[in-house]
């Protein structure tokens, strides 16, 4: 300060150049040594956060969804009172004022599985035959077998699970902690979705990955495995790198002049959303191609580049892992089996299950899985009682929302155990209820986040992922 004050009259042009060069040079330095070194610390690391609630024990999130809803009752919750009762009506006191999808007014019949349960690793976890590899994870994952819902239909049940409410229009996990956690990495989005199993059962919405009311800058990015990794994002033919940065460039100078007219958080979005866009350009097609992985890698997760599959899926949801992105959704359709169960099935059994015991593998097998939230699971389950042809041991199972399965792994979540029984049918819960705010409230608890503190005033009203409910599961927790 006083070398400014003795020499600002006397110091020339040149002379203020020449010396004001040096700090602009260590200044370019400092930000290409660490890129957020000048942001402000409450933007740094933990978005809307100032801090986190706690010390946590994930740093990210993979969802593998299987949309559609798979059979607990033929993957993960053995019943032998039910394969004993197959064919035999159901008992009413189970089904009596109870809701109840298609099959209501027809008559309820037992069905049990088909497919044999064994028990695996020293934890003793009892899958299904048709889980050959997740049979090798069994000591690595917490299996909760007591899940219920509110939704007895698709779409209102994905959007529960993912919202934390069945009405449209609320934002989506990966959004709440796009939001509350911001990113760990620039050139990618905080919050990216793969798709699967195209053509198979119920369609995917968009919203299912969207923002709500939140910032559009927080919703999901969609990548997809085959052709254009995201569309749009490149540049048209005849569109050079340098044309593109000028019109972006351009354009934030308009966006910024409304932003200060109006001061519409939108406007804000808009801009982040283009030089997201800009990034990605480089940023992506990198990192879509496993052809870069080692040949055991890829046949470890039974993937196949330039094939879009689950499995491929998998793989990407590591290198997106370790690139810092903070929530990875993977949906995986054709899991709605209201008949041709056994087969159908199976089919799907094949299509992800190497997949994701290869993906927990991998994950610990280079130091991610300790702070790495891995969650498998579905919208809701399946009943006990038979829909669709039973003849030469066929069946189906209709949409069940009083219990179901999931199971987690990683990031806090206590390996080899298993939790939560249901009666000796498979219809109810019994023991370690876990409702869907429950999930949802433990998984922003492994990410060091309350789930009661991090909160959008929207109408009026303070929301929150998890409604008015939730409650921690702390018998996974580490």
């Amino acid at each position: 300060m006083t070398f400014w004050k003795e020499n600002a009259l006397s110091m020339t042009r040149r002379h203020f150049f020449g010396r004001g060069a040096k700090g602009i040079g260590s200044l370019a330095l400092g930000s290409m040594l660490q890129k957020d070194l000048f942001s402000e610390p409450s933007k740094k690391t933990f978005g809307a956060l100032n801090a986190l609630h706690f010390a946590p024990k994930a740093k990210r999130v993979i969802y593998l969804f299987m949309s559609g809803a798979p059979s607990q009752l033929d993957l993960f919750d053995p019943k032998p009172k039910l394969v004993q009762m197959n064919g035999k009506p159901m008992p009413e006191s189970f089904t009596k004022g109870q809701r109840i999808a298609q099959l209501a007014g027809k008559k309820l019949v037992c069905v049990g599985s088909k497919f044999r349960f064994m028990k695996h690793g020293q934890s003793g976890a009892e899958l299904s035959e048709l889980l050959p590899h997740t049979a090798t994870i069994a000591d690595e994952i917490s299996l909760v077998r007591s899940v219920h819902t509110d939704a007895i239909n698709h779409d209102p049940a994905v959007t529960l699970i993912q919202t934390g409410g069945q009405q449209p229009g609320r934002p989506t996990m990966g959004a709440w902690l796009s939001y509350g956690l911001g990113s760990e990495n620039s050139q990618l989005p905080t919050f990216v979705v793969l798709t699967s199993g195209g053509g198979q059962g119920q369609p995917l919405l968009s919203r299912y990955w969207g923002s709500g009311f939140l910032p559009s800058s927080h919703q999901g990015v969609e990548f997809r495995s085959q052709g254009e990794p995201i569309l749009f994002v490149s540049n048209p033919e005849g569109v050079s790198q340098s044309s593109r940065r000028s019109l972006l460039d351009g354009l934030n100078d308009l966006n910024q002049l409304k932003l200060k007219e109006v001061g519409d958080p939108e406007i804000d979005a808009r801009i982040q959303s283009f030089e997201m866009a800009y990034r990605m350009q480089t940023s992506v097609p990198d990192l879509m191609d496993i052809r870069q992985e080692p040949k055991k890698v890829i046949e470890q997760y039974g993937a196949e580049p330039g094939s879009p599959s689950f499995a491929n899926n998998c793989l990407l949801a590591r290198r997106l892992v370790e690139r810092g992105v903070r929530f990875i959704q993977l949906y995986h359709r054709g899991w709605d089996h209201h008949n041709n169960l056994p087969s159908n099935i199976s089919l799907q059994c094949q299509q992800t299950d190497q997949a994701s015991a290869a993906l927990i593998k991998d994950l610990k097998q280079r130091g991610l899985l300790q702070d790495t939230l891995v969650i498998w699971g579905g919208e809701f389950g399946r009943t006990p009682m038979n829909q669709g042809d039973m003849t030469r041991g066929n069946y189906g199972r209709d949409h069940h929302m009083k219990s179901f399965a999931i199971w987690m792994a990683g990031g806090g979540i206590k390996p080899g155990v298993t939790i939560g029984t249901t009666d000796e049918l498979g219809y109810n819960p019994v023991q370690d209820t876990v409702h869907i705010n429950d999930l949802q409230a433990t998984m922003l608890h492994c990410l060091g986040v309350n789930h009661e503190k991090l909160t959008y005033r929207f109408q009026g009203r303070d929301f929150r992922l998890t409604d008015v409910g939730g409650k921690i599961i702390k018998k996974i927790l580490i």
